[in-house]
C-alpha cells in the first residue's frame, strides 16, 4: 500500500492508494509519494485522474510530541554548521530521536527557533547551541525543547505527549 500526500496552498490532505490506482481531482499542487520509509517525488500529470480505494482524512494537526522543560545551555559552538546537541538519555526520556526538528524557546532572552538534534554524550547533561543558533542562545539560559507531530482528531484524543523535568545540571 503507497501513502500518497497532497498539498495544497499549506493544508495537507493524505489519501491512501492501493495498486497505484488514484482518484483525485487537483491543480497547481504538489504530490509527495512515501514508499518504505522514503520521500520520494511522484510524477503525475496534474487535472482528473481516476482510480479506486481511496481514504482521506478530513485534517491533521500539528501536536506537541515531547517537550523537556527548562534546561540549561551548558555549550555554544558557534564554529559547527548548525543543530542543538541534547545529553542521548533527555533525548529517550522525551522521546526525541536524532535528526528530529525541534523548537527551541529561551525563557531567559524570549529567543525562538528552530533546529534539528544531535545526540550528545549520555549522562553528560549536555545541552549545547550549534551554528547561527548559538548567537541567539547562550550558555547559561534556560531553554525549553518541544517536538511536535501530525495526527489526526482521532489520534490526538488518545494521545500524550513526553514531558520531562530535568533536575539540577540538567540530569533525570
Amino acid at each position: 500500500m503507497e501513502k500518497i500526500c497532497i498539498l495544497r496552498k499549506g493544508s495537507l490532505r493524505e489519501k491512501i492508494v492501493q495498486k497505484g490506482k488514484l482518484q483525485f481531482s487537483v491543480a497547481n499542487t504538489a504530490i509527495i509519494c512515501v514508499c518504505q520509509k522514503k520521500a520520494v517525488p511522484l510524477q503525475v500529470k496534474l487535472g482528473n485522474v481516476t482510480g479506486t480505494n481511496i481514504v482521506q482524512y478530513k485534517m491533521l494537526l500539528n501536536i506537541l510530541k515531547s517537550k523537556i522543560h527548562r534546561v540549561t545551555v551548558t555549550e555554544a559552538n558557534l564554529e559547527y554548521i548548525g543543530s542543538i546537541t541534547i545529553d542521548e538519555d533527555l533525548m529517550d526520556a522525551a522521546g526525541i530521536v536524532a535528526g528530529e526538528r525541534v523548537q527551541v524557546v529561551d525563557n531567559s532572552n524570549g529567543a525562538r527557533l528552530e533546529t534539528y538534534v544531535i545526540p550528545g554524550k549520555r549522562g553528560s547533561g549536555c545541552i549545547c547551541m550549534n551554528g547561527a543558533a548559538a548567537h541567539l542562545i547562550h550558555v547559561g539560559d534556560t531553554v525549553i525543547i518541544m517536538a511536535y507531530a501530525l495526527m489526526t482528531p482521532e489520534e490526538q484524543k488518545a494521545f500524550h505527549p513526553h514531558i520531562v523535568f530535568p533536575k539540577a545540571g540538567n540530569l533525570l
